[in-house]
């Protein structure tokens, strides 16, 4: 299943924002009406075999790093990467105590 799909599973409870920055795996025509319905500009570049190819915005697609840089950092703490914590809230405190040592070092 692509990633749009399930996305689409998760449009009904987005926050409100005004640009969303995704990747290639999320780029479907219904995605981003789906997006621009909700007032929330789509930054997603068009995949290779696109017919009519989407525009994106370069330069703030570039940020897009900083957020993998983010997961990447944090999969770095085993208990978060292998999720020993089954409890939502004892995760959500063990990625807290994770980040809060990262901004600090």
């Amino acid at each position: 299943m692509s990633d749009a799909r399930g996305a689409a599973a998760l449009l009904g409870d987005l926050p409100p924002a005004k640009v969303l920055l995704a990747d290639k795996g999320y780029d479907a025509d219904w995605f981003r009406e789906a997006l621009a319905d909700k007032g929330i500009v789509p930054c997603i570049p068009a995949r290779r075999g696109r017919t009519k190819p989407a525009s994106h915005d370069r330069k703030l697609y570039k940020q897009r790093h900083r957020i993998e840089n983010l997961f990447a950092r944090l999969k770095d703490w085993r208990r978060i990467a292998t999720r020993y914590d089954r409890c939502g809230e004892l995760f959500l405190s063990a990625i807290c105590i994770a980040a809060t040592v990262m901004f600090w070092l």
